[in-house]
């Protein structure tokens, strides 16, 4: 098989898996013969299920009707966290070991508390991360939640987690983002092969895959991207932010009106392989000093607002000529950001593009949107 073939093959694999999450994730426990344990959103300690012998997948909610969620959340709730307690009540999640929720933002909160009073069943994991993450008693209080998480996944598999069982997953999960910021820096070379869709299944699939088997497939992937000539390029190059790019459909629009994806800071691509967790010392210690290094997140307190210059930084070393702000609707977090960078990018004249997301929404204005902000740069 040539390499270009090869690569279409391990992209048209990835593609699959992050078009059907639930089915992968169903097959990844059927081939390993591990439990699954579900993981929201963000920074979950997600070595710890692993080094427990499970599987960690990411709950990412869906663009199904979450009708059913509205018996617990207002209408004016994250998006996201709505429709993942929907597929929870429609009973998508059963069979779940464990569900892991980080309490990083209100709506997490709130979902934390809905999901255990609707399903009392499949036990509930919870985190709370602290805000001043970046002082000694910061990383100590962590340290001492994830030992919680530690001791309840243990209790759940019915096995001790060692601190080399710890030593190992982490080496694993450092491995698999390694791999995956090695990708997200060779793939704006090569647009007619990494479409904008196809970049997006690349990181969406990390969630509902075995981590070394996929960090195998993405650094093989790389490879023969890295041995292809590099292309021009047709179109626009712009960097995207916010929470996710979902709808997919949305990223088709992209391509539609000639826009390439030079680099990305989305929370459920970039930011989640950013950042390693640090070498040496008590596993779950290392853990939570990972915290403490995380930079350039709405959802990471940032007294200084680095995100403002990482952002500028990001567009400026990618060579891209604006920014497209993919705001997920009632997201607080990234809302209150918005505003302290935009200033910035105005006046440094970079332009940005403003679009409201949620899953269920119409394309037709964001095509239209889109369009006229690739004609105006």
């Amino acid at each position: 098989m040539s390499g270009e073939k090869r690569i279409r093959a391990i992209l048209a694999g990835l593609a699959v898996v992050a078009a059907r999450p639930g089915e992968a994730a169903q097959r990844l426990t059927r081939e390993k013969g591990k439990p699954l344990v579900g993981v929201l959103p963000y920074y979950a300690p997600e070595e710890i299920a692993h080094a427990a012998g499970m599987l960690p997948v990411g709950v990412w909610g869906g663009t199904a009707d979450a009708s059913m969620a509205g018996h617990y959340f207002p209408p004016f709730a994250c998006p996201l966290v709505k429709s993942a307690l929907d597929l929870a009540l429609r009973g998508v999640y059963d069979g779940l070991a464990a569900m892991i929720v980080p309490a990083l933002c209100e709506s997490l909160t709130f979902f934390g508390q809905n999901f255990r009073a609707a399903r009392p069943d499949i036990p509930f994991v919870p985190v709370v991360h602290p805000q001043n993450r970046r002082t000694p008693e910061g990383v100590a209080y962590l340290r001492a939640e994830y030992e919680k998480v530690r001791d309840r996944l243990a209790e759940i598999a019915g096995r001790e987690v060692t601190a080399a069982d710890l030593d190992r997953a982490i080496g694993i999960f450092n491995d698999h983002r390694r791999a995956m910021r090695a990708f997200l820096e060779e793939a704006p070379r090569h647009p007619s092969l990494v479409s904008p869709r196809v970049r997006h299944a690349v990181a969406k699939s990390a969630y509902y895959m075995d981590k070394a088997d996929h960090a195998a497939l993405v650094g093989e992937l790389t490879g023969l991207l890295k041995s292809l000539p590099e292309e021009s390029g047709a179109g626009k190059r712009v960097v995207v932010t916010g929470i996710m790019a979902e709808p997919e459909g949305l990223l088709d629009l992209f391509e539609e009106v000639g826009l390439e994806i030079a680099a990305d800071d989305l929370a459920q691509e970039s930011r989640a392989f950013r950042t390693d967790v640090p070498d040496g010392g008590d596993p779950l210690e290392r853990l939570a000093r990972r915290w403490s290094l995380v930079e350039g997140c709405s959802l990471a307190f940032d007294p200084g607002k680095e995100r403002n210059r990482i952002l500028l930084d990001l567009v400026r070393n990618s060579g891209a000529r604006g920014l497209v702000v993919l705001m997920m609707q009632f997201c607080d977090p990234e809302e209150m950001d918005y505003p302290l960078y935009r200033k910035e990018f105005d006046a440094a004249g970079v332009p940005v593009l403003h679009l409201e997301v949620e899953p269920r929404m119409s394309l037709e204005q964001a095509r239209t949107r889109l369009q006229s902000f690739a004609e105006m740069i």
